[in-house]
Protein backbone atom coordinates (compact mmCIF):
# COMPACT_ATOMS: atom_id res chain seq x y z
CA UNK A 1 0.00 0.00 0.00
CA UNK A 2 2.86 2.47 0.65
CA UNK A 3 4.77 2.15 -2.42
CA UNK A 4 1.14 2.59 -4.68
CA UNK A 5 0.84 5.97 -2.84
CA UNK A 6 4.64 6.27 -3.07
CA UNK A 7 4.12 5.45 -7.06
CA UNK A 8 0.48 7.72 -6.90
CA UNK A 9 2.48 10.86 -5.83
CA UNK A 10 5.38 10.68 -7.78
CA UNK A 11 3.13 10.61 -11.06
CA UNK A 12 1.10 13.58 -9.65
CA UNK A 13 4.51 15.03 -9.26
CA UNK A 14 5.83 14.62 -12.99
CA UNK A 15 2.40 15.92 -14.34
CA UNK A 16 2.70 19.06 -12.07
CA UNK A 17 6.27 19.52 -13.02
CA UNK A 18 5.54 18.66 -16.57
CA UNK A 19 2.49 21.30 -16.64
CA UNK A 20 4.72 23.75 -14.97
CA UNK A 21 7.24 23.75 -17.68
CA UNK A 22 5.29 24.39 -20.19
CA UNK A 23 3.36 27.25 -18.85
CA UNK A 24 3.36 30.87 -20.38
CA UNK A 25 4.35 29.22 -24.17
CA UNK A 26 4.31 32.48 -25.71
CA UNK A 27 7.61 33.34 -23.86
CA UNK A 28 9.42 31.05 -25.55
CA UNK A 29 9.23 30.33 -29.18
CA UNK A 30 11.53 26.71 -28.24
CA UNK A 31 8.39 25.62 -26.16
CA UNK A 32 5.77 26.57 -29.02
CA UNK A 33 7.29 24.26 -31.06
CA UNK A 34 5.69 21.75 -29.03
CA UNK A 35 2.37 22.95 -29.43
CA UNK A 36 2.64 21.94 -33.51
CA UNK A 37 3.13 18.38 -32.61
CA UNK A 38 0.29 18.32 -30.45
CA UNK A 39 -1.59 19.88 -33.53
CA UNK A 40 -0.55 17.52 -35.49
CA UNK A 41 -1.61 14.47 -33.41
CA UNK A 42 -5.22 16.16 -32.89
CA UNK A 43 -5.64 16.86 -36.65
CA UNK A 44 -4.75 13.18 -37.05
CA UNK A 45 -7.12 12.23 -34.34
CA UNK A 46 -10.34 14.41 -35.92
CA UNK A 47 -9.46 13.12 -39.32
CA UNK A 48 -9.65 9.26 -38.31
CA UNK A 49 -12.88 10.69 -36.30
CA UNK A 50 -13.92 12.10 -39.80
CA UNK A 51 -13.11 8.78 -41.70
CA UNK A 52 -15.40 6.78 -38.77
CA UNK A 53 -18.41 9.00 -39.57
CA UNK A 54 -18.45 8.57 -42.96
CA UNK A 55 -18.12 5.40 -43.36
CA UNK A 56 -21.13 5.38 -40.67
CA UNK A 57 -23.27 7.65 -42.41
CA UNK A 58 -22.21 5.14 -45.92
CA UNK A 59 -23.65 2.34 -44.62
CA UNK A 60 -26.53 4.29 -43.53
CA UNK A 61 -27.06 5.60 -46.95
CA UNK A 62 -27.01 2.29 -48.38
CA UNK A 63 -29.87 1.28 -45.96
CA UNK A 64 -31.87 4.12 -46.50
CA UNK A 65 -31.82 3.81 -50.50
CA UNK A 66 -32.28 -0.02 -50.28
CA UNK A 67 -35.23 0.62 -48.22
CA UNK A 68 -36.62 3.56 -50.77
CA UNK A 69 -36.42 1.62 -53.73
CA UNK A 70 -38.45 -1.21 -51.62
CA UNK A 71 -41.10 1.16 -50.15
CA UNK A 72 -41.53 2.86 -53.59
CA UNK A 73 -42.44 -1.06 -55.00
CA UNK A 74 -44.80 -2.22 -51.93
CA UNK A 75 -46.79 0.83 -51.72
CA UNK A 76 -48.36 0.67 -54.98
CA UNK A 77 -49.82 -2.76 -53.92
CA UNK A 78 -49.32 -3.11 -50.41
CA UNK A 79 -51.95 -6.02 -49.88
CA UNK A 80 -50.54 -7.50 -53.19
CA UNK A 81 -46.77 -7.08 -51.85
CA UNK A 82 -47.61 -8.46 -48.49
CA UNK A 83 -50.01 -11.37 -50.03
CA UNK A 84 -46.06 -12.79 -50.94
CA UNK A 85 -45.18 -14.36 -47.41
CA UNK A 86 -41.68 -14.24 -48.31
CA UNK A 87 -42.33 -10.53 -48.23
CA UNK A 88 -44.50 -10.90 -45.03
CA UNK A 89 -41.37 -12.57 -43.36
CA UNK A 90 -38.73 -9.83 -44.39
CA UNK A 91 -41.01 -6.62 -43.22
CA UNK A 92 -41.32 -8.39 -39.52
CA UNK A 93 -37.60 -8.96 -39.61
CA UNK A 94 -36.53 -5.90 -41.08
CA UNK A 95 -39.08 -3.62 -38.23
CA UNK A 96 -37.83 -6.53 -35.39
CA UNK A 97 -34.00 -6.90 -35.85
CA UNK A 98 -32.76 -4.75 -38.66
CA UNK A 99 -34.18 -1.34 -37.76
CA UNK A 100 -32.62 -2.11 -34.18
CA UNK A 101 -29.23 -2.69 -35.92
CA UNK A 102 -29.56 0.70 -37.63
CA UNK A 103 -29.88 2.18 -34.41
CA UNK A 104 -27.60 0.50 -33.21
CA UNK A 105 -25.31 1.82 -36.21
CA UNK A 106 -26.41 5.76 -35.68
CA UNK A 107 -25.67 5.77 -31.91
CA UNK A 108 -22.19 4.37 -32.30
CA UNK A 109 -20.01 6.66 -30.54
CA UNK A 110 -17.20 6.99 -33.38
CA UNK A 111 -15.62 10.50 -31.73
CA UNK A 112 -14.51 8.83 -27.85
CA UNK A 113 -11.22 8.42 -29.24
CA UNK A 114 -10.96 11.88 -30.77
CA UNK A 115 -12.46 13.37 -27.40
CA UNK A 116 -10.66 11.01 -25.40
CA UNK A 117 -7.22 12.39 -26.73
CA UNK A 118 -8.11 15.89 -26.96
CA UNK A 119 -9.18 16.09 -23.49
CA UNK A 120 -5.46 14.74 -22.83
CA UNK A 121 -4.03 17.22 -24.72
CA UNK A 122 -6.05 19.94 -23.69
CA UNK A 123 -4.17 20.11 -19.96
CA UNK A 124 -1.28 21.19 -22.12
CA UNK A 125 -2.95 23.94 -24.20
CA UNK A 126 -1.93 27.43 -23.97
CA UNK A 127 -4.08 29.70 -21.46
CA UNK A 128 -5.52 33.17 -22.05
CA UNK A 129 -2.37 34.78 -20.87
CA UNK A 130 -1.18 33.08 -23.91
CA UNK A 131 -3.01 34.15 -26.23
CA UNK A 132 -2.85 37.87 -24.76
CA UNK A 133 1.02 37.48 -24.61
CA UNK A 134 0.63 36.58 -28.04
CA UNK A 135 -1.14 39.48 -29.04
CA UNK A 136 0.68 42.07 -27.38
CA UNK A 137 3.78 40.65 -28.68
CA UNK A 138 2.12 41.93 -32.19
CA UNK A 139 1.06 44.95 -31.22
CA UNK A 140 4.58 45.64 -29.38
CA UNK A 141 6.06 44.32 -33.00
CA UNK A 142 3.62 46.89 -34.72
CA UNK A 143 5.10 50.10 -32.70
CA UNK A 144 8.86 49.26 -32.80
CA UNK A 145 9.33 48.66 -36.51
CA UNK A 146 6.52 50.83 -37.67
CA UNK A 147 4.61 48.32 -39.21
CA UNK A 148 1.57 48.88 -40.44
CA UNK A 149 -2.53 46.98 -39.69
CA UNK A 150 -2.41 45.93 -43.47
CA UNK A 151 1.24 44.59 -43.28
CA UNK A 152 0.54 42.54 -40.36
CA UNK A 153 -2.77 41.25 -42.01
CA UNK A 154 -1.29 40.19 -45.18
CA UNK A 155 1.30 38.24 -43.41
CA UNK A 156 4.15 40.16 -45.27
CA UNK A 157 6.28 40.96 -42.67
CA UNK A 158 9.99 41.07 -43.35
CA UNK A 159 12.21 38.38 -43.48
CA UNK A 160 9.34 35.69 -43.24
CA UNK A 161 9.53 32.52 -45.02
CA UNK A 162 6.06 31.03 -43.93
CA UNK A 163 3.45 33.80 -44.90
CA UNK A 164 0.24 33.33 -42.96
CA UNK A 165 -2.68 36.47 -43.71
CA UNK A 166 -4.87 37.47 -40.33
CA UNK A 167 -8.25 36.82 -41.14
CA UNK A 168 -11.41 39.31 -40.02
CA UNK A 169 -11.75 37.14 -36.68
CA UNK A 170 -8.02 37.98 -35.88
CA UNK A 171 -8.59 41.18 -36.67
CA UNK A 172 -11.12 41.49 -34.54
CA UNK A 173 -9.70 39.34 -31.70
CA UNK A 174 -6.69 41.54 -31.78
CA UNK A 175 -8.52 44.74 -31.30
CA UNK A 176 -10.72 43.27 -28.66
CA UNK A 177 -7.43 41.81 -26.36
CA UNK A 178 -6.57 45.85 -27.23
CA UNK A 179 -9.81 46.86 -26.10
CA UNK A 180 -9.99 44.64 -23.05
CA UNK A 181 -6.51 46.82 -22.00
CA UNK A 182 -7.75 50.11 -22.35
CA UNK A 183 -5.42 50.63 -25.34
CA UNK A 184 -8.06 52.43 -27.57
CA UNK A 185 -5.12 53.56 -30.28
CA UNK A 186 -4.42 49.88 -30.85
CA UNK A 187 -8.29 48.77 -30.80
CA UNK A 188 -8.76 51.33 -33.72
CA UNK A 189 -6.02 50.03 -35.89
CA UNK A 190 -7.30 46.43 -35.76
CA UNK A 191 -10.99 47.10 -35.43
CA UNK A 192 -10.34 49.03 -38.74
CA UNK A 193 -8.21 46.87 -40.39
CA UNK A 194 -11.10 44.30 -39.63
CA UNK A 195 -13.77 46.54 -40.88
CA UNK A 196 -11.92 47.23 -44.31
CA UNK A 197 -11.39 43.40 -44.94
CA UNK A 198 -15.00 43.14 -44.36
CA UNK A 199 -15.70 46.17 -46.80
CA UNK A 200 -13.65 44.06 -49.32
CA UNK A 201 -16.28 41.19 -49.08
CA UNK A 202 -14.13 38.76 -47.07
CA UNK A 203 -16.73 35.90 -45.49
CA UNK A 204 -16.91 36.00 -41.36
CA UNK A 205 -19.02 35.12 -38.24
CA UNK A 206 -18.11 38.65 -37.65
CA UNK A 207 -20.56 41.55 -38.57
CA UNK A 208 -20.29 44.76 -39.53
CA UNK A 209 -22.45 46.19 -36.72
CA UNK A 210 -20.01 44.70 -33.92
CA UNK A 211 -16.93 45.81 -35.45
CA UNK A 212 -18.17 49.76 -35.61
CA UNK A 213 -19.48 49.31 -32.32
CA UNK A 214 -15.81 48.84 -31.01
CA UNK A 215 -14.17 51.31 -33.70
CA UNK A 216 -16.65 54.23 -32.85
CA UNK A 217 -16.33 54.12 -29.01
CA UNK A 218 -12.50 53.80 -29.31
CA UNK A 219 -12.04 56.60 -31.83
CA UNK A 220 -14.85 58.55 -29.18
CA UNK A 221 -11.78 57.67 -26.01
CA UNK A 222 -9.47 59.34 -28.39
CA UNK A 223 -11.49 62.86 -28.53
CA UNK A 224 -12.55 62.52 -32.28
CA UNK A 225 -16.23 63.58 -31.81
CA UNK A 226 -16.57 63.94 -35.46
CA UNK A 227 -15.63 60.59 -36.41
CA UNK A 228 -17.29 58.74 -33.80
CA UNK A 229 -20.80 60.53 -34.98
CA UNK A 230 -19.94 59.39 -38.30
CA UNK A 231 -19.20 55.55 -37.73
CA UNK A 232 -22.18 55.18 -35.56
CA UNK A 233 -24.24 56.57 -37.99
CA UNK A 234 -22.96 53.80 -40.33
CA UNK A 235 -23.62 51.30 -37.66
CA UNK A 236 -27.52 52.79 -37.17
CA UNK A 237 -27.69 52.44 -40.98
CA UNK A 238 -27.13 48.74 -40.58
CA UNK A 239 -28.94 47.83 -37.48
CA UNK A 240 -31.35 50.68 -36.96
CA UNK A 241 -32.59 49.47 -33.82
CA UNK A 242 -28.95 49.06 -32.05
CA UNK A 243 -29.77 50.69 -28.67
CA UNK A 244 -26.08 51.88 -27.75
CA UNK A 245 -25.97 53.06 -30.92
CA UNK A 246 -29.01 55.73 -30.81
CA UNK A 247 -27.65 56.48 -27.02
CA UNK A 248 -24.14 57.06 -28.56
CA UNK A 249 -25.52 59.31 -31.28
CA UNK A 250 -27.28 61.84 -29.44
CA UNK A 251 -24.21 62.06 -26.63
CA UNK A 252 -21.68 62.57 -29.32
CA UNK A 253 -23.66 65.18 -31.24
CA UNK A 254 -24.28 67.13 -27.66
CA UNK A 255 -20.55 66.59 -26.84
CA UNK A 256 -19.65 67.64 -30.47
CA UNK A 257 -22.05 70.98 -30.24
CA UNK A 258 -20.07 71.78 -27.08
CA UNK A 259 -16.12 70.97 -28.48
CA UNK A 260 -17.05 73.45 -31.50
CA UNK A 261 -18.81 76.33 -29.02
CA UNK A 262 -15.27 76.00 -26.91
CA UNK A 263 -12.79 75.64 -29.95
CA UNK A 264 -14.31 78.82 -31.43
CA UNK A 265 -13.98 80.76 -27.86
CA UNK A 266 -10.60 79.62 -28.04
CA UNK A 267 -9.90 80.88 -31.41
CA UNK A 268 -11.08 84.08 -30.26
CA UNK A 269 -9.11 84.24 -27.39
CA UNK A 270 -6.20 84.18 -29.16
CA UNK A 271 -7.39 86.53 -31.85
CA UNK A 272 -7.68 88.54 -29.23
CA UNK A 273 -4.02 88.11 -27.81
CA UNK A 274 -2.50 89.43 -30.63
CA UNK A 275 1.30 90.18 -31.64
CA UNK A 276 2.34 90.15 -28.06
CA UNK A 277 1.21 86.20 -27.68
CA UNK A 278 2.87 85.83 -31.53
CA UNK A 279 6.14 86.83 -30.11
CA UNK A 280 6.08 84.62 -27.11
CA UNK A 281 5.59 81.79 -29.03
CA UNK A 282 8.06 82.89 -31.34
CA UNK A 283 10.53 83.61 -28.47
CA UNK A 284 9.48 79.94 -26.91
CA UNK A 285 10.23 78.27 -30.03
CA UNK A 286 13.70 79.84 -30.62
CA UNK A 287 14.52 78.56 -26.61
CA UNK A 288 13.62 75.18 -27.88
CA UNK A 289 15.71 75.19 -31.04
CA UNK A 290 18.69 76.01 -28.26
CA UNK A 291 17.96 73.74 -25.41
CA UNK A 292 17.16 70.39 -27.34
CA UNK A 293 14.83 68.43 -24.73
CA UNK A 294 16.48 64.66 -24.60
CA UNK A 295 14.75 61.91 -26.73
CA UNK A 296 13.05 59.45 -24.01
CA UNK A 297 14.61 56.15 -23.33
CA UNK A 298 11.52 54.19 -24.94
CA UNK A 299 11.86 56.14 -27.79
CA UNK A 300 15.78 55.59 -28.21
CA UNK A 301 15.30 52.17 -27.28
CA UNK A 302 12.69 51.35 -30.45
CA UNK A 303 15.07 53.66 -32.74
CA UNK A 304 17.62 51.50 -31.93
CA UNK A 305 15.51 48.49 -32.81
CA UNK A 306 14.85 49.97 -36.01
CA UNK A 307 18.42 50.81 -37.04
CA UNK A 308 18.26 54.84 -36.41
CA UNK A 309 20.31 55.02 -33.71
CA UNK A 310 23.58 56.81 -32.51
CA UNK A 311 25.96 55.84 -35.07
CA UNK A 312 29.84 56.15 -34.22
CA UNK A 313 31.30 59.19 -35.70
CA UNK A 314 34.06 58.48 -38.26
CA UNK A 315 36.88 59.37 -35.76
CA UNK A 316 35.75 57.27 -33.08
CA UNK A 317 35.64 54.37 -35.58
CA UNK A 318 39.35 55.22 -36.65
CA UNK A 319 39.72 54.02 -32.53
CA UNK A 320 38.06 50.46 -32.97
CA UNK A 321 40.33 47.33 -34.72
CA UNK A 322 40.29 43.78 -35.18
CA UNK A 323 43.22 41.20 -34.07
CA UNK A 324 44.16 38.31 -33.63
CA UNK A 325 44.47 38.02 -29.45
CA UNK A 326 45.97 35.37 -27.11
CA UNK A 327 45.11 37.47 -24.46
CA UNK A 328 48.78 38.18 -23.43
CA UNK A 329 50.14 35.00 -24.57
CA UNK A 330 47.64 32.17 -22.47
CA UNK A 331 49.28 28.98 -23.31
CA UNK A 332 45.86 28.12 -25.87
CA UNK A 333 45.73 30.82 -28.21
CA UNK A 334 49.88 31.64 -28.56
CA UNK A 335 49.19 29.23 -32.01
CA UNK A 336 45.75 29.51 -32.32
CA UNK A 337 43.95 33.09 -31.31
CA UNK A 338 41.01 34.23 -31.88
CA UNK A 339 39.32 36.84 -33.49
CA UNK A 340 38.64 39.72 -31.51
CA UNK A 341 36.81 43.14 -33.15
CA UNK A 342 36.65 46.50 -30.96
CA UNK A 343 32.55 46.83 -31.25
CA UNK A 344 32.09 49.99 -29.33
CA UNK A 345 34.25 52.20 -27.38
CA UNK A 346 32.56 53.91 -24.66
CA UNK A 347 31.47 51.44 -22.67
CA UNK A 348 34.47 49.23 -24.58
CA UNK A 349 33.04 46.30 -25.38
CA UNK A 350 34.62 43.61 -28.00
CA UNK A 351 33.10 40.88 -29.81
CA UNK A 352 34.64 37.42 -30.44
CA UNK A 353 34.31 35.79 -33.67
CA UNK A 354 33.74 31.88 -34.16
CA UNK A 355 34.55 31.65 -30.43
CA UNK A 356 31.59 29.01 -30.28
CA UNK A 357 30.99 26.15 -33.07
CA UNK A 358 27.76 25.03 -34.61
CA UNK A 359 27.52 21.62 -32.53
CA UNK A 360 28.42 23.51 -28.95
CA UNK A 361 25.49 25.58 -29.38
CA UNK A 362 22.64 22.62 -30.59
CA UNK A 363 24.10 20.84 -27.64
CA UNK A 364 23.47 23.74 -25.31
CA UNK A 365 20.30 24.30 -26.56
CA UNK A 366 19.09 20.64 -26.29
CA UNK A 367 20.30 20.66 -22.45
CA UNK A 368 18.70 23.80 -22.10
CA UNK A 369 15.19 23.22 -23.58
CA UNK A 370 13.40 20.55 -21.10
CA UNK A 371 14.85 23.20 -18.45
CA UNK A 372 13.48 26.56 -19.76
CA UNK A 373 11.65 28.41 -17.49
CA UNK A 374 9.45 32.05 -17.51
CA UNK A 375 12.80 34.34 -16.98
CA UNK A 376 13.02 36.66 -14.25
CA UNK A 377 14.35 39.76 -12.87
CA UNK A 378 15.81 41.07 -9.40
CA UNK A 379 13.48 42.89 -7.83
CA UNK A 380 14.95 45.95 -6.78
CA UNK A 381 13.31 46.45 -3.65
CA UNK A 382 13.48 42.78 -2.20
CA UNK A 383 16.03 41.57 -4.38
CA UNK A 384 13.62 38.58 -4.92
CA UNK A 385 13.18 37.02 -8.75
CA UNK A 386 10.10 37.69 -10.10
CA UNK A 387 8.70 38.06 -13.51
CA UNK A 388 8.42 40.95 -15.28
CA UNK A 389 6.16 42.23 -18.32
CA UNK A 390 9.06 43.72 -20.03
CA UNK A 391 11.06 40.31 -20.12
CA UNK A 392 9.58 38.27 -22.45
CA UNK A 393 11.94 35.09 -22.72
CA UNK A 394 12.55 31.57 -20.85
CA UNK A 395 15.72 30.70 -19.59
CA UNK A 396 17.97 27.54 -17.90
CA UNK A 397 20.77 27.51 -16.15
CA UNK A 398 23.22 24.84 -17.00
CA UNK A 399 26.30 24.00 -14.73
CA UNK A 400 29.80 22.47 -15.69
CA UNK A 401 29.33 19.47 -13.89
CA UNK A 402 26.11 18.32 -15.76
CA UNK A 403 28.17 18.23 -19.08
CA UNK A 404 31.87 18.25 -19.90
CA UNK A 405 31.05 21.15 -23.04
CA UNK A 406 29.59 23.70 -20.46
CA UNK A 407 32.84 23.44 -18.33
CA UNK A 408 34.68 23.50 -21.40
CA UNK A 409 32.96 26.46 -22.72
CA UNK A 410 33.11 28.13 -18.81
CA UNK A 411 37.39 27.60 -19.24
CA UNK A 412 37.23 29.18 -22.44
CA UNK A 413 35.63 32.52 -21.34
CA UNK A 414 37.90 32.83 -17.88
CA UNK A 415 40.90 32.22 -20.56
CA UNK A 416 40.50 34.88 -22.67
CA UNK A 417 38.59 37.24 -20.09
CA UNK A 418 41.22 36.24 -17.38
CA UNK A 419 38.48 36.39 -14.83
CA UNK A 420 37.73 33.81 -12.34
CA UNK A 421 34.89 31.48 -13.04
CA UNK A 422 33.91 29.80 -9.79
CA UNK A 423 32.37 32.47 -8.49
CA UNK A 424 30.25 33.42 -11.56
CA UNK A 425 26.84 32.52 -12.18
CA UNK A 426 26.07 29.29 -14.13
CA UNK A 427 25.81 29.56 -17.41
CA UNK A 428 22.38 30.74 -18.30
CA UNK A 429 20.39 30.19 -21.81
CA UNK A 430 17.62 32.11 -23.09
CA UNK A 431 14.93 31.34 -25.48
CA UNK A 432 12.98 34.57 -26.62
CA UNK A 433 8.96 34.59 -27.34
CA UNK A 434 6.84 36.11 -29.65
CA UNK A 435 8.02 39.94 -30.34
CA UNK A 436 10.28 38.69 -27.10
CA UNK A 437 12.20 41.21 -25.99
CA UNK A 438 14.03 42.48 -22.70
CA UNK A 439 13.74 46.45 -22.28
CA UNK A 440 16.63 48.50 -21.18
CA UNK A 441 18.27 47.25 -17.94
CA UNK A 442 21.72 47.40 -16.03
CA UNK A 443 23.18 43.78 -15.13
CA UNK A 444 24.99 45.16 -12.11
CA UNK A 445 22.87 46.10 -8.83
CA UNK A 446 22.74 50.06 -8.32
CA UNK A 447 23.56 51.44 -5.02
CA UNK A 448 19.83 51.73 -4.20
CA UNK A 449 19.61 48.06 -4.79
CA UNK A 450 22.04 46.58 -2.18
CA UNK A 451 20.65 43.28 -1.52
CA UNK A 452 20.55 42.77 -5.46
CA UNK A 453 23.05 39.45 -4.85
CA UNK A 454 23.56 39.23 -1.50
CA UNK A 455 22.39 35.68 -1.71
CA UNK A 456 24.82 34.57 -3.66
CA UNK A 457 27.98 36.23 -1.45
CA UNK A 458 29.89 36.98 -4.57
CA UNK A 459 29.40 40.67 -5.07
CA UNK A 460 28.02 42.48 -8.19
CA UNK A 461 28.28 41.86 -11.15
CA UNK A 462 31.72 42.57 -12.55
CA UNK A 463 31.30 41.73 -16.09
CA UNK A 464 29.21 40.42 -19.04
CA UNK A 465 30.27 37.78 -21.62
CA UNK A 466 27.03 37.01 -24.10
CA UNK A 467 26.85 34.04 -26.57
CA UNK A 468 24.78 35.00 -29.95
CA UNK A 469 26.65 32.63 -32.87
CA UNK A 470 29.69 35.20 -32.24
CA UNK A 471 30.04 36.61 -27.99
CA UNK A 472 30.37 40.17 -26.86
CA UNK A 473 31.84 41.06 -23.42
CA UNK A 474 31.88 44.18 -21.19
CA UNK A 475 32.59 45.06 -17.54
CA UNK A 476 29.77 46.23 -15.67
CA UNK A 477 31.73 48.24 -13.06
CA UNK A 478 34.44 50.80 -13.39
CA UNK A 479 38.21 49.04 -11.58
CA UNK A 480 36.88 50.74 -8.28
CA UNK A 481 33.90 49.10 -8.56
CA UNK A 482 31.22 51.73 -9.10
CA UNK A 483 28.90 50.65 -11.59
CA UNK A 484 29.24 51.97 -15.84
CA UNK A 485 26.16 53.38 -16.58
CA UNK A 486 26.53 53.66 -20.01
CA UNK A 487 26.35 49.28 -19.89
CA UNK A 488 22.65 50.23 -19.91
CA UNK A 489 21.27 47.55 -22.73
CA UNK A 490 18.46 46.01 -24.05
CA UNK A 491 17.04 43.29 -26.36
CA UNK A 492 15.41 44.53 -28.87
CA UNK A 493 11.38 42.78 -29.60
CA UNK A 494 12.18 39.28 -31.64
CA UNK A 495 10.63 40.31 -35.65
CA UNK A 496 11.24 37.31 -37.42
CA UNK A 497 12.81 33.66 -36.30
CA UNK A 498 13.71 32.24 -33.12
CA UNK A 499 16.34 33.61 -30.88
CA UNK A 500 18.35 31.87 -28.57
CA UNK A 501 21.07 33.63 -26.48
CA UNK A 502 23.64 32.68 -23.40
CA UNK A 503 25.61 34.81 -20.99
CA UNK A 504 27.71 34.36 -18.05
CA UNK A 505 27.41 36.91 -15.21
CA UNK A 506 30.77 37.14 -13.35
CA UNK A 507 31.23 38.72 -10.10
CA UNK A 508 33.50 40.82 -8.07
CA UNK A 509 34.52 38.09 -5.96
CA UNK A 510 37.56 36.25 -6.51
CA UNK A 511 38.86 38.76 -9.03
CA UNK A 512 41.24 40.94 -6.68
CA UNK A 513 44.15 39.93 -8.30
CA UNK A 514 43.17 39.34 -11.33
CA UNK A 515 41.51 43.05 -12.44
CA UNK A 516 43.02 44.85 -8.84
CA UNK A 517 40.85 48.18 -7.72
CA UNK A 518 41.50 51.44 -9.10
CA UNK A 519 41.79 54.79 -7.49
CA UNK A 520 39.81 56.48 -9.72
CA UNK A 521 36.18 56.41 -9.64
CA UNK A 522 34.62 56.31 -13.14
CA UNK A 523 38.02 54.93 -14.99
Amino acid sequence: MERQCWWYLLVLSCLFQTLSAHSDFYTSIGHMTDLLYTEKDLVTSLKNYITAEENKLKQVKQWAEKLDVLSAIAMQDPEGFLGNPVNAFKLMKRLNTEWGDLESLVLKDTKEGFISNLTLQRQHFPTDEDQTGAAKALLRLQDTYRLDTNTISTGDLPGVTHKSPMTVEDCFELGKIAYSEVDYYHTELWMEQALKQLDEGEESTVDKVTVLDYLSYAIYQQGDLGRALELTKRLLMLDPEHQRANGNLKYFEFQLINQRKAQAQEAQKAREEGKERRKRLTSDASKKKRFREPVPERKMYEMLCRGEGIKLTPRRQRRLFCRYFDNHGHPKYLLSPVKQEDEWDRPYIVRYHDIISHGEIEKVKELAKPRLRRATISNPITGVLETAPYRISKSAWLTAYEHPMIDQINQRIEDLTGLEMDTAEELQVANYGVGGQYEPHFDFGRKDEPDAFKELGTGNRIATWLFYGTAVFWYNLFPSGEGDYSTRHAACPVLVGNKWVSNKWIHERGQEFRRPCGLNETA
